[in-house]
Parts: structure tokens; sequence; C-alpha cells
């Protein structure tokens, strides 16, 4: 019998449109599935509640949804470089493929493995699954990365257009079973994923149902009844018009190339699909700018003024009770469901760096917590932008006013009334003092003179 094949699954945990898996199934011989929770590795940065609550559910959707096709999914806990080879050594594996991921500490481990266990003697291959355009394929004119959206946007469009997503693997060798009862795993309850004391999970439960299958609902949902009305309803917090399609994308339960022909096939709509290469935009960033969670892409803004975080304004921001409506329904939909609508995501963190002045990195931390859809690119960039530290052609001056904002995007009140109908009426700060209070704090970034 051929010796089996290692398909390591990390933020990819689907069967369809998995290059990895398609690789293995091709190559004839016994499968290995396994998925590794690491949070051992130097540098991996341990996954937020919401995110761990995710996690689980669709690593057991992808475990049942192997289990049906004869291949068991391995489970463990530790530093992935100790575990691979733990793994290699159990199960006579001769052959290790994975799909790639892009940031920083995670590319450190693949590469390390990549060597080590070619030099071993095995076959090691990676493949790209998770972006539409991997970040060094994106080359300005003169050969650098990008840091402007537009002209990125613009190279990726010329480049050849993305590939058709992969069928499902029709034939996994049905040794797998066989080889893998030799191979001990853990079971997903020994990880302690999922909150119980207390269990505040009952509105991520009444929201969301991870794993593959119900990704591939939502997106034949979004494309068919959401996708025409996007363009002009997107930013609409009531409309539900967006894909909700954020999470699926993070943890791999469907790919890229999925939405995106999905998308053009339905008609298209660029504005989609430029959403789309916004989150390529801040993976193709983090390759670049591996701290991005942490310093400032800016280096100018390391000289901001922050003042010590006033603690009361802080905890009515996270609790939704700012007095500010709009700010309130976005806070309190985050805690219910793990998620927020996008045009509501940047007006909460703009409330909180520019009129409260607290630092970007508290609010990129909080949603990290919180957001079912945090991931190490998209996260620290989006906080960034909106702080001005980050790829922003204008920072100065993007002050969101939260009652402006409200009036236009939610005029009749219905998506403040839905969250916060029973929100506190009593502002916080006075927007008016706190935007010149921020204006100046901009200022001395500006006039600090350094590039």
């Amino acid at each position: 019998m051929t010796s089996p094949t290692l398909v390591w699954f990390r933020d990819d945990l689907r069967i369809a449109d998995n290059p990895a898996l398609t690789a293995a199934a091709e190559r004839g011989a016994p499968i290995v599935a396994l998925f590794i929770l690491d949070e051992e590795s130097a540098g991996m940065r341990p996954l937020g509640a919401a995110s761990r609550w995710w996690l689980h559910h669709s690593v057991e959707s992808l475990r049942a949804r192997l289990a049906e096709r004869g291949v068991p999914l391995v489970l463990r806990r530790g530093a992935a470089g100790v575990v691979v080879r733990a793994i290699v050594r159990e199960s006579g594996a001769s052959a290790v493929f994975w799909n790639r991921r892009y940031a920083s500490a995670e590319r450190a481990i693949d590469s390390e493995l990549k060597s080590g266990l070619r030099s071993d003697g095995l076959e090691v291959q990676s493949f790209a699954a998770s972006l539409l355009f991997e970040p060094w394929t994106v080359q300005t004119g003169a050969g650098t990365h990008y840091s402007v959206f537009t002209p990125f946007w613009r190279a990726c469009q010329a480049l050849p257009a993305p590939r058709l997503p992969l069928p499902e693997p029709q034939l996994l060798h049905p040794g797998s079973a066989g080889v893998q009862r030799i191979v001990a795993s853990d079971t997903l309850a020994d990880w302690n994923l999922l909150p119980t004391a207390p269990d505040w999970a009952a509105g991520l439960r009444e929201t969301w149902t991870p794993g593959e299958p119900a990704a591939h609902d939502r997106l034949r949902e979004f494309v068919a009844t959401d996708l025409p009305l996007y363009d002009q309803a997107r930013d609409e917090p009531s409309a539900g018009a967006t894909s909700l399609l954020s999470p699926r994308l993070r943890w791999g339960e469907i790919s890229p190339f999925s939405a995106w022909h999905a998308a053009t096939g339905a008609g298209g709509s660029a504005r989609f699909l430029s959403e789309l290469g916004w989150r390529e935009f801040a993976w193709h960033t983090l390759f670049f700018f591996p701290n991005l969670a942490t310093a400032n892409l800016r280096a100018e803004f390391d000289n901001f003024p922050w003042p010590q975080p006033d603690a009361q304004a802080l905890r009515a921001w996270r609790e939704g009770n700012t007095g500010f409506g709009i700010v309130d329904a976005g806070m309190r939909e985050l805690w219910h469901t793990g998620h927020m609508h996008n045009r509501v995501r940047m007006i909460t963190a703009s409330f909180l760096v520019k009129n409260l002045l607290i630092d970007w990195r508290i609010g990129e931390q909080w949603f990290w917590d919180t957001l079912v859809d945090a991931d190490a690119a998209s996260n620290p960039f989006n906080w960034q932008w909106v702080a001005g530290s980050g790829a922003d052609a204008a920072p100065y001056f993007r002050i969101f006013n939260p009652e402006l904002q409200a009036k236009k995007f939610d005029p009749h009140g219905l998506y403040v009334q839905q969250w916060a109908a029973d929100a506190s009426p009593l502002k916080i700060v006075d927007l008016g003092l706190t935007r010149k209070a921020a204006l100046g704090a901009y200022d001395v970034v500006k006039r600090s003179g350094r590039p």
C-alpha cells in the first residue's frame, strides 16, 4: 500500500476547492487529515472568544463531512512543528500537503517545516487557496508592494483572472480510516473552545450555523437575492444587503474563488468584487508589514499624543451605552451576534479613536475578541484605516459624525430601534469639542515632520 498523505487543514475548513485535499486525493494514497490548535508556536496570536466558538463548530462540521467520506479528522493541540512531525512518524506518511498562510509567524512555521520534512525525504507541497492574488504576485512598476488600494486593485485586475474553484474530490482513498485508527486524536471538547461560565454564546447560536454547507447556502442566497441590491443598499445597516460571507472566508469554509465566480457568473457587482479586493489588500499589507496589529503603518503616527484611556468611556463604548444611537446599536449587535455591519464598524471605530481619543489598538483587540470574522489582516488593517495611521489617502479629515451618519444611512432609525431601543440617551461626550481635540492631536502628527 502506498504510504499515506498528510493533509494539514488550517484556515481552510472545507472539502470543495481545497487544493491540498484535491492533490492528496489525486495521489491515490490513504489520507491522514489533521487540524492543529496551535497556541504555543512563537508569534501565534491567541484566538478571541468569538473566534474560538466559531472554530469549534466549523471543525465539528468538517470532521463530520470527512467522516462521511471515510477520512477521520485527527485533532491535536500544540506547537505545529512538533505536532506535524509526530503525526508523520505515527502514520508513516511520505507526503505532507497544505494550503498556504500569509501572516509572519505562520509563514515561519511552514517554511521551517517544509525545509525540514523535505530534508527527511518527504514530499511536501503547498497550494494557493485563500487569496485570489498572492501578495508577491502584485507589484508596482518599481517592483515594490502597494500602499494605496486603487492602484493595487487596478494591478490585480490586470493579472490573469482568478482560477475557477475546484470541485469536491470525487474519491478519497478508502484505506484512510484504517491508517488513522493508529493515530490518536484529541476530542474537540478537550479544547474548551466554547464558553461555559457563563455561556454568553446564545446570540451566536441564534445567528450563525458554521460549516461548509451553510457557507455555500449563504453564497447562493446572497447571489440570488442580495447581490442585485448590493451597490445601492450595502451601506444601510437595516437593509440586509451585505453578503455575511466574512466569517466563511475567514475560516475558509468557502474560498474567495468560489465567491468571485459566483458573483461574476450572476452578472457581478463591481462594488462587491472590490470588497473582495479590499480583503486582498489587507493581506497584501500584512505580508509586507507583519506588525500590523501593534505598530502604526505610518511611522509619523508614533507621535500621536494618546491620553490615558478613560476607563468609564471605554466601558460605555464596549457595552453600547454612549448615548449615540448608531454607535450603541453597533456595539450591541456585535456583542449579541459576533458581527457588525461594515458601515457601522467604521462609525464605532471612529467614535472610539477620534471622539474618545482611545488608541486604535485597544479597539482592535476588542473586535478581535468579539468578532467571529476577525482575522490577522483585515481587523488591524481596517482599524488603522479608520485611525488614519494605515493605508489611507486623507487621514486628517475623516472624522465620522455618528449623528450625521445615522441620518444618512439609518434615516428611519430601523437599525437603532432593532439593537439599541433601550439604550441611554445621555451622551458621554460633546461631538464638537471632541472633534476639535482630535484634529489638534492629528495636527501634532502632521507637524512632527516625519515621513
